[in-house]
């Protein structure tokens, strides 16, 4: 391609960046009224005791889980149904009551039984029983055929 049109390109993507909504300053943060952002709501893993099996869909699920908590559409996340569970991000502020509640709704004859699912450790070490890191498997065979 010859230097004209390389230049040609240039102008293009130059023009079109300018198009493009600018990223709003300190001072329009600073103004309340020119920038709202919906505040970020913690959200938490729980496990429901009905999955594919029972032949529920995520719609259903969202839905008694609308009408039995109350809980906003959009806060009802990740639904990732299995054979025999469900895997579901709410808010994390759920009132007791409600989370009690939920463990006794049934939808197709059977209990959501809702539970908090912990999260887990996303470091994953390979320790052995005194805390100290093991050596790698290829490390122990080396030592072994080199010393026989």
């Amino acid at each position: 391609m010859d230097t004209g049109a390389m230049a040609l390109m240039r102008g293009k993507a130059e023009q079109r960046r300018k198009q493009l909504p600018k990223a709003p300053t300190a001072s329009a943060l600073d103004n309340a009224e020119a920038v709202i952002a919906p505040p970020s709501i913690k959200m938490v893993r729980y496990r429901l005791d009905v999955g594919s099996k029972h032949q529920v869909t995520s719609e259903e699920l969202k839905k008694i889980l609308i009408e039995e908590s109350g809980v906003d559409k959009n806060n009802i996340n990740n639904i990732n149904i299995q054979g025999d569970y469900t895997l579901v991000e709410l808010p994390d502020e759920m009132p007791q009551d409600i989370f009690l509640h939920l463990k006794a709704v049934e939808i197709k004859q059977r209990k959501l039984d809702i539970k908090r699912v912990k999260a887990r450790n996303k470091k994953r070490h390979n320790y052995g029983r005194r805390g100290k890191k093991r050596a790698s498997q290829s490390n122990s065979d080396t030592d072994q055929t080199s010393g026989g």
